[in-house]
């Protein structure tokens, strides 16, 4: 069996190379898997690619199977889907997906993994992460039924908080993004869109992704009175400022954050984070959530390709990564 591999470090902000590394032989609890495809997320990780994850944040930012330190030399990432090769016989030939950065074959622990069920493609997989932090999010914000909710923000996990949305029942769903592009990607996921001048307002809740100043400053004027904000978006080294006068204290407006590192505490006495995932997955078994892979290169590329993403010159919400014979 073959024991090297292949994996995408950052050197240093900005730039990154493909290493070959050896790979250890699994122990019985050990699974050795082989790359199919994984995901770049364009917000968290070309953020680590810029060197912009603030000191006082690279403990809570560390990827469970990061290598190196922030700002680099470090090897990042999380969105892995792959075929097992070695491992328990339960496992060997299953798709599963990891939380493991960019590399072509990797030996993780068999509870690493959680299988991709068979109604969710390998391709489509990589977006559990992301549905994840949905998944999380949702909890947190406990939408109702009825409720006027817009989502600000339409990348990738915007987009994702939209889409599970928008199976509630009797809810008024808005995506609100500055790029009109994404309106095809709002159809396509079943909600209706606006640009942020046009939003509908009175919103009982509203969903922040957008990573901005302004996105955040129009979240608080879409709500109704005694409405949340809650706030997905991370600003890395970036201070943000917030109209916190005139009528905020009035109309006792509420911010709340939401972070994916743990489980909601509406949910926490009862879901794992196992359960969790494996949420995320089961959902992925809609055909519409491939709207949120908007582009697609080879692993031998990801050297040229993240300073790209990183620079907004590849326009994407999902960048996805094939790794074909790479692996």
């Amino acid at each position: 069996m073959n024991r090297t591999a292949r994996a995408f470090w950052l050197n240093s902000p900005g730039e990154g190379e493909i290493r070959e590394v050896t790979l250890p032989a699994p122990a019985a609890d050990e699974v050795l898997v082989r790359a199919l495809w994984s995901g770049v997320s364009r917000g968290t990780e070309t953020l680590v690619f810029r060197g912009g994850v603030p000191a006082s944040q690279h403990a809570a930012m560390r990827a469970p199977f990061q290598e190196g330190e922030f700002p680099a030399p470090v090897k990042y990432g999380y969105l892995s889907v792959g075929e097992v090769e070695e491992g328990p016989a339960e496992l060997v030939g299953r798709t599963v997906f990891c939380l493991y950065p960019h590399q072509t074959r990797y030996v993780v622990p068999a509870a690493a993994v959680t299988v991709v069920p068979d109604s969710v493609p390998a391709e489509r997989a990589i977006l559990a992460g992301t549905v994840e932090t949905a998944v999380n999010a949702l909890w947190d914000a406990a939408p109702l039924v009825g409720d006027r909710i817009a989502v600000v923000g339409g990348g990738m996990v915007g987009c994702s908080v939209a889409a599970l949305l928008a199976r509630f029942p009797g809810v008024r769903v808005q995506l609100v993004d500055a790029d009109p592009a994404r309106a095809k990607t709002a159809e396509a996921l079943g909600v209706d869109f606006a640009l942020p001048r046009d939003a509908l307002g009175e919103c009982d809740l509203v969903v922040h992704a957008s990573a901005t100043e302004q996105g955040l400053t129009r979240a608080l004027e879409l709500l109704t009175a005694e409405g949340t904000v809650l706030e997905l978006s991370w600003y890395g080294d970036r201070q943000v400022s917030l109209p916190l006068g005139e009528a905020f204290h009035s109309r006792r407006l509420v911010i709340r954050s939401s972070q994916v590192g743990t489980v909601s505490p509406a949910r926490r006495s009862s879901r794992s984070y196992a359960d969790r995932l494996a949420l995320a997955l089961e959902l992925l078994a809609d055909p519409s959530l491939d709207a949120l892979i908007t582009g697609e290169s080879v692993f031998e590329e990801l050297p040229a390709v993240m300073p790209k993403l990183a620079a907004g010159e590849i326009p994407a919400l999902c960048h996805r990564i094939g790794y074909g014979k790479s692996a």
